[in-house]
């Protein structure tokens, strides 16, 4: 019988127990003298955000057909349980066998935060795994990464021992056959990484190099090992129709931030907003067939007893077959008395028309992502939406009996003026007054509400913005309150709500997301000196932050307000997402220029994502 590793004496004291108990619906468990391979899969995050994660659901059940190989969970423990096992000297465990983590053989950590930094050494930490990749023997799991943060791993690249490019379904199967291979010829750890450095999507950090220019930018960066290539291409799943998927999703024993089925109906996405990184490194579009979509949906229904159903997507309104697979859910969705989810959709009458048919009006707001408070904004950004087509939508939502409206914005952005801030208040004010001017009085479901909420830019890899500079912290509170002033100038200020995101958080993940190796001498530091469960508000210790940024010699401006030239070597210059660098140097160009670029179904830009001869690459265009 499976022991528990917390005694009752430490569950009842802590918050929420069922964290770390396992054992819910659909886990898997298998006889570890039967495998081959332990691979503990880790979201470092607390376990109500790790478990609402689709990508770890997908590995988990990947990993876990192989006949060879048991996959199990670890999240990162709480405070009041991290507090716990460093008193007594408790090893952090995985939730299905409850046996330590240092016994598996890969720890596999999932990167898709750069403020979860400080928790992925909490958990190497807490598992008694050196912090450090060079410390590491065979004794320890071979720890690996994967997820959008690993398209820049130098911070964090120290610790880890490989980092997986792209898409996971395509080469667990190899490195985990070259794993045994190795581990039974009796060969050293060091000639393993070497090997799996060779395979296809596979980065061995510890056998590169990197030299500086006397400016601090990069002057060369290359393998130390013969065979090891100069550039790592992601890994791209061609057929999402006939790949892995959970029929079966582990079903949580506590609520969760996203407590419902999840299908993925597409990869990717055709707009090429130019501050999204997902958009470029899930290129090209790829969609599931509505066949897949069909089976896959009433199965984990089923196998779930969940009772919400939601379509994941970037762009769920760009997906081909949306009209057939709605009245496809409807159909199933009513008989089973389940609700259906429809985020990342453009307001338009179709999808109103969708949502009124599957939501409780009276209880839903809607939400539209303008992202920017100006059309000339909007041009540099990409956005592919006018002021017309925002209010058009705004119009057929009230008719339709909606009175709340989510408005979701960035400030900072490249060329942004004083006016676009304003703009933001100015947009959210015609909103609400064109719900009075729509809606008659005595048809009215109470007052309008508008809430905007504006979180502050921070340029990514691999997006047409990685040349620019970014605010500081002080430049991006004189901004919220350049919007929080326009917004009580506003007629209908008593409708509106403004919001904004921590400034001092959103510098140190600009600095995460483009810095280099330097960084984590930084991080190590931090953890050291108390910093876990920095994107949690009241856990981030700015002034400590900075501290260890001083200690290290290091300047934070250095990282994030400067604009880069067109020629710097960028720390992740040695990875190809399949976008290239030219296309994304035009696109910055564009951009300074205020000029809106096609989206993919109207004309092929040459991004790049040809390459993988699959996707929207090879379809017909409107």
């Amino acid at each position: 019988m499976r022991k528990l590793a917390l005694s009752d004496e430490i569950l009842l004291k802590i918050d929420k127990p069922a964290r770390y108990i396992g054992g819910e619906v659909n886990s898997i468990m298998k006889d570890r003298e039967r495998v081959d391979i332990r691979f503990a899969m880790c979201f470092p995050d607390v376990y109500e955000i790790g478990m609402s994660h689709l990508g770890i659901q997908i590995i988990y059940d990947m990993l876990n057909q192989f006949e060879d190989t048991w996959c199990e969970r670890v999240y990162s423990p709480w405070m009041d349980l991290d507090e716990i096992m460093r008193k007594e000297h408790i090893p952090l465990f995985a939730l299905e066998s409850q046996e330590p983590v240092k016994n598996f053989d890969f720890l596999g950590i999932t990167l898709q935060y750069e403020m979860c930094y400080t928790n992925i050494l909490q958990v190497l930490d807490l598992s008694g795994i050196p912090i450090f990749s060079k410390e590491r023997s065979w004794d320890d799991p071979i720890v690996i990464g994967g997820g959008p943060c690993s398209y820049n791993p130098e911070p964090i690249a120290p610790f880890f021992d490989l980092f997986y490019m792209g898409e996971a379904e395509t080469r667990y199967r190899e490195l985990l056959d070259l794993y045994k291979e190795y581990r039974d010829a009796g060969k050293s750890r060091r000639d393993f990484l070497i090997e799996a450095g060779k395979l296809k999507g596979i980065y061995a950090p510890g056998f590169y190099e990197v030299t500086y220019k006397e400016d601090g930018t990069i002057d060369d960066f290359y393998p130390t090992e013969p065979d090891l290539p100069t550039e790592i291409m992601k890994e791209l799943e061609t057929d999402l129709s006939n790949t892995y998927y959970p029929q079966k999703p582990v079903v949580p024993f506590i609520k969760v931030t996203q407590d419902r089925v999840v299908l993925e109906i597409q990869r990717g996405c055709i707009r090429g907003c130019r501050f999204c990184q997902a958009g470029q490194l899930y290129r090209p579009v790829r969609e599931r067939s509505l066949e897949f979509l069909k089976e896959y949906a009433l199965e984990m229904l089923k196998s779930t007893g969940h009772e919400e159903i939601s379509l994941s997507s970037l762009s769920s309104s760009d997906f081909s077959k949306l009209p057939e697979f709605m009245d496809y859910l409807i159909e199933i969705c009513k008989e089973r008395h389940v609700n259906i989810s429809l985020p990342s959709l453009r307001i338009d009458a179709f999808s109103l028309d969708v949502m009124s048919k599957v939501q409780d009006v009276k209880k839903s707001s809607l939400t539209f992502a303008p992202e920017a408070g100006t059309q000339r904004m909007r041009n540099v950004i990409n956005k592919g939406l006018t002021e017309e087509v925002i209010l058009n939508g705004a119009k057929l939502a009230f008719e339709g009996g909606w009175n709340k409206v989510k408005l979701y914005f960035m400030l900072g952005l490249p060329t942004e003026t004083h006016e676009d801030a304003r703009g933001i208040a100015r947009l959210s004010n015609e909103i609400a007054k064109l719900y009075y001017e729509t809606v008659p009085k005595e048809k009215r479901n109470g007052k309008v509400q508008i809430t905007a909420s504006t979180s502050f830019f921070i340029p990514k890899p691999f997006t047409p913005f990685q040349w620019a500079p970014m605010c500081t912290r002080e430049q991006f509170l004189d901004k919220a309150h350049t919007v929080k002033t326009a917004v009580l100038e506003q007629l209908n200020k008593k409708s509106i709500k403004y919001n904004w995101h921590e400034a001092d958080v959103s510098v140190l993940e600009g600095i995460f997301a483009r810095g280099d190796r330097k960084i984590a001498d930084v991080i190590y530091m931090a953890y050291k000196k108390g910093c876990i469960y920095d994107a949690w508000g009241e856990y981030y210790k700015h002034d400590v932050w900075v501290e260890c940024f001083d200690a290290c010699g290091l300047d934070m401006d250095f990282y994030t307000t400067r604009e880069r030239s067109l020629d710097e070597k960028f720390p992740w210059d040695f990875i190809s997402c399949g976008v290239t660098k030219n296309f994304l140097m035009r696109e910055w160009q564009r951009a300074l220029n205020e000029e809106v670029t096609p989206n993919c179904k109207m004309a092929c830009q040459g991004c790049g994502a040809a390459r993988f001869g699959t996707g929207i690459c090879f379809e017909e265009r409107l």
